[in-house]
């Protein structure tokens, strides 16, 4: 993509409160599937969000408003196919499925994420605070989807204060992130100081300005327990 382009696109991104995560040339093992034309995927734009910037966006969406299920996911759907095909990309999202797309390999793939402690992916930039909502195909190599496979940040993380923030020691080095564990302590425990972030997610030293705000933390903390669609 060309720069002029590319900064269009990076400031659509913007504007609906995601971001481009990365990219790289698809190879036979990162399963990435042709495009509908049946041409082959020559270069992959991860697009995602960080902590706080999807919500001022997401909570003015007619999909927020609606009160009906996943509405993160269909706002999401409606804006990311609409930039998509406006710009020439087929687009994939990580909620279609069964099967499922494998995101986090292609997240690693971008170069600057490492798997972390608590289950999901850290940024060297961004830390443990981005959301993976599509990935962009296209026929055409380009510039700026090159791997980088720099190490994410949890290799040098020596420390590890994720591990002992937890109230409930739901996150270990041994057994990662036992997920019924955090559930049950969510359902029990309906003024945990948990509701308005992960307790773990925040001791994160990486990344800390783009830390969920209370808001987009309960939105997730309601759908993770089936509060919510």
């Amino acid at each position: 993509m060309k720069e002029p382009a590319a900064v269009e696109l990076t400031d659509s991104l913007a504007a609906a409160g995601f971001l481009c995560l990365g990219g790289f040339e698809p190879g036979p093992d990162d399963l990435v599937p042709d495009r509908a034309d049946g041409c082959p995927v020559k270069s992959l734009l991860l697009i995602g969000s960080t902590g706080p910037s999807l919500w001022p966006f997401l909570s003015q969406s007619p999909e927020h408003r609606d009160g009906k299920p996943d509405p993160l996911d269909r706002y999401t759907r409606r804006v990311l196919w609409d930039l998509a095909t406006g710009n020439g990309f087929d687009v994939l999202f990580p909620f279609d499925g069964p099967p499922y797309h494998p995101f986090q390999q292609w997240a690693l793939r971008c170069g600057g994420f490492s798997q972390s402690p608590l289950g999901v992916l850290a940024h060297t930039d961004y830390g443990p605070w981005t959301g993976f909502r599509a990935a962009f195909l296209s026929s055409d190599p380009e510039s700026d989807a090159a791997a980088s496979l720099a190490p994410g940040p949890c290799e040098t993380c020596h420390d590890k204060p994720c591990l002992g923030a937890c109230p409930v020691d739901a996150i270990t080095m041994t057994n990662g992130y036992d997920v019924p564990k955090c559930r049950y302590h969510l359902r029990l425990e309906s003024t945990t100081e948990c509701w308005s972030g992960c307790l773990a997610r925040q001791a994160c030293p990486f990344g800390t300005e783009h830390r969920q705000d209370a808001d987009t933390a309960n939105l997730h903390m309601k759908s993770f327990i089936g509060l919510t669609g």
